[in-house]
């Protein structure tokens, strides 16, 4: 009965527009009373969920994503994009995608990437005749981006919530973060061919040289993030402190766009994010707790086992399963309290939990550009001041090519997996 009453809450809480961070911490509280237990274990099991190191990742990723982006790193990574894919048909658009996968691989967070590269990138494809609906679903589709490829903040939380390598959860989400890439790309391409839009000039070797070398700081920034974590030097906390000392020494001595005086509303806006996001994760672990405290993991691993004992049949479920869920919450908070009650599910499956985490990661990520809750599309309608129903028209194509590519990760887990064997062995 305890847990019927406390998804019942949770439930009534969002339909009567609660925030979903405070919707998860007041039904957790009422079934901290229904139960009879004291008030102050409320307090102890949210600063149990927080007192985690590799938590103080998050508002550090957040930090160097406003740093570079403040500091001109995201404009020269556009910029470098641009020489490489802007001759070719739908060329705004491809350069649009890579500059995402380009921050993707510094920020961590998919609507810091909407933000940075949807105000530089969705005005330049329009002032070329691009269909402003396109371009901005363009940009809202490779958000996405920032949440695969690693440092993520959703890996980190998967790894936090699952315990789970994040070193092998980064690993793992660079060839997906590429292939969902391509893929995009290969969607614009065909899109811009019906639509006639056409490419930009063609660069030499020697401007594409030249635009490397303007952009080659903010490129080597994921070289020593990843490096540094798969090489052991430091942690992926440890990490993301460097990519904000990095971030700053290159915005204020080296490219010298990013002031002192900006410094104190870029700790104001991380402080806010990081608040929002860490709010979410305290309440989700209470959440969780209680989950697993009614021994709700186990009974739904004895219901899956009773519909089919078929690993294929389970990975549709689940995949059918996340894309609602991605619908309807922060990935974050789903990611929190879905993965203690669904990893050891899928492990007695048979199923790797670091290729079950890309599983769930992408399929949340999905449902950053799918209504009502779309957080990137909500972005991306506020930089290029467009209405959700332009938006939806072109995006519908984009969440499509999220299905296939979804599917394809779900039953071929080796593209998951081979690089974590490969590199921790």
């Amino acid at each position: 009965m305890g847990p019927i009453i406390l998804f019942a809450s949770f439930m009534l809480f969002l339909i009567l527009s609660v925030p979903v961070a405070i919707s998860v911490g007041l039904s957790s509280a009422i079934m901290i009373f229904q139960d009879g237990m004291p008030p102050t274990v409320i307090i102890q099991r949210l600063f149990t969920t927080m007192d985690s190191f590799t938590l103080l990742a998050v508002p550090f990723f957040i930090l160097a994503g406003g740093l570079m982006e403040k500091g001109g790193m995201s404009k020269r990574l556009v910029d470098f994009a641009y020489s490489l894919v802007a001759s070719m048909t739908g060329g705004l658009g491809m350069v649009s995608i890579l500059a995402c996968m380009f921050f993707a691989s510094i920020s961590g967070s998919g609507v810091a990437t909407v933000a940075a590269i949807g105000a530089i990138m969705i005005p330049a494809m329009v002032a070329k005749g691009y269909d402003k609906g396109f371009a901005s679903s363009t940009v809202a589709a490779a958000g996405e981006l920032g949440v695969v490829i690693p440092p993520s903040i959703p890996l980190i939380l998967y790894g936090v919530a699952a315990g789970v390598s994040i070193q092998d959860l980064f690993f793992a989400g660079i060839i997906p973060g590429f292939m969902i890439g391509v893929t995009f790309m290969i969607l614009v391409y065909f899109v811009s061919k019906v639509k006639k839009y056409s490419g930009e000039k063609r660069y030499s070797w020697k401007e594409k040289f030249i635009s490397f070398k303007d952009a080659i700081l903010a490129l080597i920034m994921p070289v020593i993030i990843l490096g540094g974590i798969y090489s052991g030097y430091f942690t992926p906390t440890e990490s993301a402190v460097v990519a904000c000392v990095y971030a700053l020494i290159v915005g204020l001595f080296v490219y010298k766009e990013l002031k002192w005086k900006d410094l104190p509303q870029i700790f104001y806006n991380c402080a806010l994010t990081s608040s929002v996001v860490l709010i979410i994760i305290a309440n989700a672990g209470l959440f969780g707790w209680i989950l697993t405290s009614d021994g709700v993991p186990q009974a739904v691993a004895t219901w899956f086992g009773g519909v089919s004992s078929n690993p294929i049949i389970f990975l549709l479920i689940i995949n059918l399963l996340l894309f609602i869920v991605g619908m309807f919450f922060d990935s974050g908070a789903a990611i929190l309290i879905l993965a203690p009650i669904l990893v050891p599910v899928a492990i007695s499956y048979g199923i790797d939990p670091v290729h079950f985490g890309i599983v769930m990661i992408v399929n949340l990520a999905m449902g950053m550009i799918t209504p009502p809750f779309g957080v990137n599309l909500f972005m991306v309608s506020q930089v290029a001041n467009i209405s959700m129903e332009k938006l939806l028209k072109y995006t519908v194509l984009f969440v499509l090519v999220m299905i296939a590519n979804v599917l394809i990760l779900s039953y071929i887990p080796s593209i998951s997996t081979w690089l974590p064997q490969v590199f921790t062995k």
